[in-house]
Formats: structure tokens, sequence, C-alpha cells
């Protein structure tokens, strides 16, 4: 005769939570009155917190918008839904936020088991496709633009210098200052449309490149521009291979954005604690516009300034868009593009005291 099942042991119990250190998706119990009860290892891991520290917590004091997800606690515990399944940002003071797939459903005693599964991997995938084909929209429209702006620009300043050679000598000194205003302001456009075009006229020189040379001659023009206030930290990865690409353009690349860095560190400067680093190391398995590689460059170039204004940080690759007065917008754009001659990408991450440029290119 069988005997009916009683109520599960302690021992069984542990063995259920041992089990769920095993799962690679962080994984929270939560008691009806919303307090973690346990946090497996995942879960430590995702949320940068010890499990015993966990086991203390509400569920809505683990985010800057935990209500977000305590209320999806409420919802399953009130049988709204079998589970809860939903997109979150969830926010975290002075770090970045945590972009997971939740899945909240309740338990036999009256709990709550919620899994995040972090999908960074995916949100970073679809910036990338849109940044691409963002880039690919501003460069031909730039070229567009440029052509339209070349061609009627000749004729203007042309038609102001025959204009000065008609002149009558009675006024000529006076009427001149505004022919040469004409003149001197075609140039300045002139030279905007031909910065706009150069990436697309110069022709892709490719050779074998160590990139330690690259940063090492961008060291070595900022130094000479910042000889006091600015220190430059070299952290480099010494078994980085070489590879094929433009030396020249990838020397462009670095330097706009280490110039910027540095015209954001002016203050900085001035009193003396300004740092740029050089930090290079080699990253595994990494996806670059739809295509896998085993092996890329990632190279960060890091400032220690004010951060990017949250008002242009999604724009700052645009043609035109600057952070400071005076400036033309197109170091970035120029970057960008070069980067993705080689296959390559380039992400910012930005906040007050750090910003953070990082550049990934394929390696043989």
């Amino acid at each position: 005769m069988n005997r009916p099942a009683g109520p599960p042991t302690r021992a069984t119990a542990d063995a259920a939570l041992a089990g769920l250190d095993l799962l690679a998706s962080a994984v929270l119990l939560v008691g009806a009155d919303g307090q973690v009860r346990y946090a497996n290892a995942a879960a430590e891991h995702l949320l940068e917190i010890s499990a015993r520290v966990l086991a203390r917590m509400q569920i809505a004091a683990l985010f800057v918008n935990g209500d977000e997800l305590a209320k999806l606690c409420e919802q399953a515990l009130a049988h709204e839904y079998a589970d809860l399944r939903q997109d979150l940002a969830l926010e975290r003071s002075g770090r970045d936020a945590l972009h997971v797939h939740s899945i909240v459903s309740v338990t036999g005693d009256g709990g709550v088991i919620v899994e995040l599964r972090e999908n960074v991997q995916q949100l970073k995938l679809d910036r990338e496709e849109r940044m691409l084909d963002q880039s690919q929209v501003n460069k031909e429209l730039i070229r567009n633009l440029a052509h339209e702006i070349k061609n009627p620009l000749g004729g203007i300043r042309g038609a102001a210098q025959l204009l000065e050679l008609e002149l009558p000598d009675k006024h000529l000194n006076q009427l001149r200052e505004y022919t040469q205003v004409i003149i001197k302001e075609a140039d300045r456009l002139q030279t905007l449309v031909d910065r706009l075009l150069a990436p697309h006229r110069r022709p892709h020189i490719v050779g074998d490149v160590n990139i330690h040379e690259v940063c090492e001659r961008v060291r070595s023009l900022m130094v000479a521009e910042f000889p006091t206030g600015l220190s430059i930290r070299r952290d480099y990865d010494a078994s980085i291979p070489e590879f094929r690409g433009d030396k020249e353009q990838l020397i462009q690349t670095v330097l706009n954005i280490a110039r910027n860095a540095a015209q954001a560190l002016r203050e900085r400067i001035a009193a003396g604690d300004a740092e740029l680093v050089f930090r290079t190391r080699v990253a595994r398995q990494v996806t670059l516009a739809k295509v896998r590689y085993g092996l890329a460059l990632d190279l960060h170039i890091i400032d220690n300034g004010p951060g990017i204004s949250p008002q242009i940080r999604d724009r700052i690759f645009y043609p035109l868009v600057s952070g400071r007065d005076g400036g033309s917008g197109l170091g970035l754009t120029l970057a960008q593009t070069f980067v993705q001659q080689h296959l390559g990408v380039i992400e910012c991450e930005s906040r007050p005291g750090l910003t953070d440029f990082r550049i990934l290119l394929p390696l043989p």
C-alpha cells in the first residue's frame, strides 16, 4: 500500500535551491511581503550583490525604478496572469541600467519566482544596426549636399572676384571690404565641404597595422599639443597581432577622439589633473555588423572629463553635431566612417568623470 507523499523536507528544499545555482539566468525567490528570500549565483553576479545581502532586501529596493518589478510580483500574486513576461530597463544608482527580459510566476508556497535574463547583446546588435543604417543615410546626404553646395559656391566666389576688378578706383578701398567678406566666407564654406567629402575621396590604403604604433603616434601629437596638465596613460596588451588596415585613417580616428577629449578636459588641464587613457585588449567571439569574429581588437580611449551632455549623447556621431562652441561636429563623424571602412564599430559610454570611446575591429 502506497503512502501519500509528505511535505518536502528541508534537505529536499535545499537540494532544489542548489539546483537553481546551475542556471545561467538570475533567479530570485520573493515572499508575499516583497522580501527576497533566495538569490542564485547568477543573480549575485548580475546584480553585483551577495546572496546574504539580497536576502535582507525588498524587491522594490534593488533598483531605482524597482517599483515596476514589485508591481509585476503583486500582479502575479493576484493571479492576474499565469506568468508575466516583460522587457525591463532596471536602473541602478551610479551604474548602467540593466536591460533584462523578466519572467514572474507564482510558487506553490504563496511566493513569487522572478527570473531575469540579460538581453544586452540583442540590444547592442539592434543599436549597432540602427547606427550603421543612420551612418549610411548620413553619408549619402552629406555627399549630395556637399556637391549641391560646391557648384554654386565656385560661381559666387568667381563673381565676387570679377566684381572687385570692376570697382571704381574712387571707392575701391571702401567697397573692397565687402567683396573680401564674400570671398573669405566662400573659402570657409569650401573648406567645410572638402572636409565633408574627404572620407569618400581619399583611397583606402591597406597595409599591416600595429595598433600600438597608431596609439604612440597619437600620444606624441597630443603631448606636443598639450605639454602640461594632461597625463596620457598607456595600458596595452602586447599580444595583439598586426592586422590589415589603413594606418593613416586609424591614426586620424584615434586623434580625433583624443582631441575631442582634450577639448572637453580644458578645465582639468588648467587644474593639472586631466587624464587620458589608451587601453588595448583582445575581445573574443564578437559580432560586428552581423558578422561573427573569433578575435577582435578592443581599443578604449578614456578621459576623466565632465562627460557628454545627455542632450547630444545619442547624436554625437551625426555630422555637424558638436558639444562645444566653435566645433565643426565632423571629428567623430569621420572617426565613425573610418572605423566602418575597417568593418568595425565605435561605441561610447559617458557619465560625469568618465567618457569611454570603444573601437572594435576584427583581427585575423
